[in-house]
């Protein structure tokens, strides 16, 4: 043994501890994820987790349901890989956090897709039995969702996948129709004809929540209107007011006139006006326009009529002098409905930043035109059907449109036509710029359009009027501009101020409830819903502003759909009072048909054994229309929470896109708080969209798209996973090339790190465990700053910022460990005698790290989580998702032995700083090789040798390197004075090999 100590040709390898590990550097995510789903699969992970959080405190996040078609986009995996992070951690925390995903398979999106395919067979929809088109409907959603649920499955959430709920369930039928009934009790439903978003092409009204806005270019048109009255302005009789407007098709519906009280008009004289396609030239043209908008109308006019001439201002007119006039409409001629002279209303909308400052009103199709003429006996007309085309008996273009087709409101089109024949159009130009509703769905262009239709009020309280009343206050989904304006744009502000993120996690036990009967106590839908509001944790803070200010300023919410498929409005009106009937007894049985046969059941029931015996099915008529979607989902909280939970139980966080702020969120919002009197929700965390890489939208005919499907078979689940929870998701993200390979990077050193951990751990023992007060300081440091990762890592968590829950466990792998810890205690590992307490220190805190960090990368990478776990732990029935969040000791938080090596680091970057030079220029190969002078020595010199990874360390002046003199031990290649030749052993590894 001597000899062979002493001998230089000796080759050492042998004898030295390297860590040992079938984990392999290479994941193979794409083929491995796939084998670890399907054991969870076998193995029942959710349904075992639950036996075992089974007692524990309960931490429900409830799913905002997607629709149930088509495959998953980035949005969905972005979506649900933060839902499970926030389960995931509270898992491991310790609570019993369930996960019920859900679909919502009923409205437009399910629907289209079907009629997509009778159009293509060259047929209509309404040719199909009702009942068989609900079936076709019903088909379609459940082929979706199992393909949906395949897909969220492999990205690695873990939910009850085997009783997700379905909003087509019959019993979540059952209780969204029974939600509708609660609000009918109450008395806060009413039905009303007022003008709606309506889609020409699904023949539907839509929520503003169904509706995107695009740029369009429109026809402008100015008309002109004779007046034949004016009481306070004699003058101006057979002058003609000028109205300007961007949606002509409204002009066969006009009704009245609205001027500004306060504005100033002028009567002005052409001289000399001639009409297209008329021989005379008129003189002495008089014409009414508010007087800073005069030069902006004669520039549209002479583009179109170039023979108009300068203009003279016969006379000045105050707003309030139209009081009392009259004009008649330019289609007076034809008699009936336009014969009636135009009354000239006051209205405090009109102003002069466009038009001409006079604005006509069509009530059937403006949210101030039908209040301005509601309010003086102006009544909808319902000329316009719900395909867009005038009514076939209509006295102008009946039988014709579609009034959103541009050729049909184009300068030559029929509208424009007509009003030149008739001497009224003074000009007309397709050059209009603005921003327009469509349908998210069709992406057809929208309408407003006066309707029947059954609203939710927001501004009386429970039973303060009768429920068959029809009101007028409010209209439609969304304001829209005066007719003046361009007819539709985005009306509602919700510019907010930013807020910080709060850390201090809420469940719903903490926060103050509100009494259950708050409507009862005379409160509007309105106040309790802002109360709820201020009562709700948004994160970020500044969403509390956004969905404030959409509450504060929306109408009455419009739940009925001119639909087929979708829960209907369980109602009966009576045909004489247009009352809705209010039973206890006949709910009853609605509702015990429908949990028997789903919503279908209205449409085969025998009505009259639904009225039972006190009511006469010849005095009512079922109501035909469905509820709005948003109903529906916002229903879920219902037949989901409470239904699994306990009547009573909410929610502890909803989670979704920041477009929910005018969907889900508030549907949500107004339906809990119609009928609870309180938020369904504690807590709602709001996300950004998912962007390509450059922050354009994704569309496939841009050819940007992300598919998450692509990249989980390409890369895996994990990598698509870090890449979300790394995000600022608060914002819209990004994702493409970079950004997949920023997360593969991230993703690869943590691998690294457990790779490591397994090696360096291989026949670790408890018997090889040493206390913390008998451990050198470095490692004793370790624990400490892993004790600072860990208040860290919870502090995130609470705040769901699951970004800075990745950077903190990346800094951590990367900088204190891989590059700090590990790199110094190679050696000890490596070469230390197995039973050396240095060595058996570093595999005691290698373990703790071990069990710790595999517990913090588990909500992150579960697949490559339980791949480590079962590497170390092999096992049929085990997995690192039962476990719960690791134990750190608060003995290892240690101020001043933190700050002590805080300069000690500081210290050895310097001394890293000053080798690199030399490595450069090969003076040393390695830093090994490298004699250290520092200023003054926080530790002893053969530590700080090892710290430094350095041949010698001693006390001097600045910070100095050489290279040293002392030869290389062959074992562990440290250059030390006993090594008496190259290749010999230093004493410690003599004793070791010995």
């Amino acid at each position: 043994m001597a000899d062979d100590t002493n001998s230089t040709a000796r080759d050492w390898r042998d004898t030295v501890f390297l860590p040992k590990t079938d984990f392999p550097m290479k994941a193979g995510l794409a083929a491995k994820e796939p084998q670890i789903l399907e054991r969870w699969q076998r193995l029942g992970l959710y349904q075992r987790l639950r036996e075992q959080r089974a007692g524990e405190r309960r931490f429900i996040l409830h799913d905002g349901p997607p629709y149930a078609n088509g495959d998953i986009h980035m949005g969905h995996a972005l979506n649900k890989v933060l839902k499970d992070l926030v389960v995931r951690t509270r898992s491991l925390m310790g609570y019993d956090a369930p996960y019920v995903p859900g679909w919502d398979c009923h409205g437009l999106p399910i629907e289209w897709k079907i009629e997509e395919q009778y159009r293509k067979k060259k047929q209509s929809k309404d040719e199909v039995p009702p009942a068989e088109f609900r079936a076709e409907c019903r088909a379609y959603a459940a082929e979706w969702v199992g393909i949906q649920r395949a897909q969220f499955e492999r990205l690695g959430i873990m939910g009850d996948w085997d009783d997700p709920y379905l909003t087509m369930k019959y019993e979540a039928e059952a209780t969204i129709a029974g939600e509708l009934l609660k609000f009918a009790e109450s008395g806060q439903l009413y039905r009303g004809a007022k003008p709606v978003m309506w889609s020409p092409v699904e023949k539907t009204a839509l929520a503003e929540a169904e509706v995107e806005y695009e740029d369009i270019t429109s026809t402008q048109i100015d008309v002109a209107f004779e007046i034949i009255d004016a009481p306070n302005a004699p003058e101006l009789v057979g002058a003609h007011a000028v109205i300007w407007t961007t949606t002509p098709w409204t002009i066969p519906v006009n009704q009245a006139l609205a001027y500004g009280p306060d504005v100033e008009y002028v009567l002005i004289e052409t001289l000399g006006y001639k009409q297209p396609g008329q021989s005379e030239v008129m003189s002495g043209f008089r014409l009414l326009v508010a007087r800073e908008l005069v030069e902006a109308f004669q520039s549209r006019a002479k583009q179109v009529i170039p023979t108009i001439g300068p203009v003279d201002i016969v006379s000045v007119i105050k707003g309030s002098a139209l009081a009392g006039a009259t004009a008649r409409h330019p289609m007076h001629h034809l008699g009936g409905f336009f014969a009636k002279p135009r009354p000239f209303l006051p209205g405090d909308f009109v102003t002069t930043d466009q038009g001409t400052g006079l604005v006509h009103m069509a009530p059937d199709h403006g949210e101030d035109d039908f209040d301005l003429c509601k309010a003086n006996g102006l009544d909808p007309v319902f000329a316009v059907e719900g395909d867009g085309r005038y009514r076939a008996d209509w006295g102008w273009l009946g039988g014709e449109g579609s009034v959103i087709n541009p050729k049909f409101n184009a300068p030559d089109g029929p509208i424009c036509e007509g009003l030149r024949n008739a001497g009224a159009l003074l000009a007309a130009s397709a050059d209009y710029r603005h921003s327009y509703p469509h349908s998210w769905r069709s992406k057809a262009k929208l309408i407003f359009r006066a309707t029947p239709q059954w609203f939710i009020p927001m501004d009386r309280s429970a039973d303060s009027e009768r429920p068959g009343d029809v009101r007028s206050r409010s209209v439609g989904e969304q304001g829209e501009p005066s007719s003046h304006q361009p007819r539709f744009s985005t009306s509602l502000q919700t510019n907010g101020d930013d807020g910080a993120t709060t850390q201090t996690s809420i469940a719903s036990s903490d926060v103050e409830e509100r009494s259950t009967d708050a409507r009862d106590n005379g409160a509007t839908l309105r106040q309790v819903a802002l109360d709820a509001i201020a009562a709700t944790r948004w994160i970020p803070a500044r969403a509390e502003n956004r969905i404030t200010a959409m509450v504060a300023g929306r109408p009455d919410w419009v739940i009925s759909r001119q639909r087929a498929w979708g829960v209907p409005i369980a109602l009966y009106v009576h045909r004489q009072t247009g009352d809705y009937l209010r039973d206890a007894h006949v709910n009853a049985r609605i509702l015990a048909a429908f949990r028997a046969g789903g919503a279908d059941a209205w449409y085969a029931a025998d009505h009259q054994a639904l009225l039972g015996e006190s009511y006469d099915l010849a005095d009512y008529q079922p109501v035909q229309d469905i509820l709005d979607v948003w109903f529906d989902s916002g229903s879920t909280h219902a037949f989901v929470v409470e239904a699994r939970y306990g009547e009573g139980t909410r929610a502890d966080l909803y989670l979704e896109g920041s477009d929910q702020h005018r969907g889900w969120f508030q549907s949500s919002l107004l339906e809990s708080c119609g009928t609870r009197g309180r938020a369904p929700y504690a807590a709602v965390l709001t996300h950004g969209f998912a962007l390509d890489g450059t922050g354009r939208k994704m569309s496939k005919s841009q050819g940007n798209v992300v598919d998450p499907l692509k990249v989980m078979a390409d890369s895996g689940a994990d990598i698509l996973r870090l890449w979300a929870a790394a995000t600022d998701y608060f914002d819209d993200v990004k994702i493409g090339k970079d950004a997949l390979s920023g997360a593969s990077d991230a993703y690869r050193k943590l691998r690294n790190t457990f790779r490591y951990l397994l090696g360096a751990l291989d026949g670790f023992t408890a018997a090889e465990r040493l206390p913390h007060a008998d451990m050198p300081e470095l490692e004793r440091y370790i624990l400490h700053r892993l004790h600072i990762l860990d208040g860290e890592l919870r502090s995130a968590t609470d705040g769901f910022e699951f970004n800075r829950y990745v950077r903190a466990l990346s800094d951590f792998a990367n900088e204190e460990l891989s590059a700090f810890f590990f790199d110094i205690r190679k050696d000890s590992l490596y070469c230390d005698a197995a039973d050396s307490p240095k060595r058996r220190a570093y595999r005691t805190v290698l373990d703790i790290l071990f069990e710790a960090l595999v517990r913090y990368a588990a909500p992150l990478i579960p697949f490559t989580a339980e791949e480590v776990w079962l590497t170390r732990y092999p096992s049929d029935d085990g997995s690192v998702h039962f476990q719960t969040w690791p134990t750190i000791e608060d003995a290892w938080l240690d101020g001043a032995l933190g700050a002590r090596w805080h300069e000690v680091r500081a210290l050895r970057e310097q001394v890293t700083e000053a080798i690199e030079p030399m490595r450069r220029e090969k003076i040393v190969r390695s830093s090994l090789e490298a004699a250290v002078t520092v200023p003054a020595a926080p530790l002893p010199a053969d530590q700080l040798a090892e710290l430094f990874i350095s041949a010698a360390v001693s006390e001097g002046g600045e910070i100095a390197v050489r290279r040293t003199d002392d030869q290389k031990c062959g074992r562990c290649w440290r250059h030390l004075p006993e090594v008496p030749e190259d290749g010999a052993l230093c004493a410690r590894c003599a004793e070791v090999v010995a």
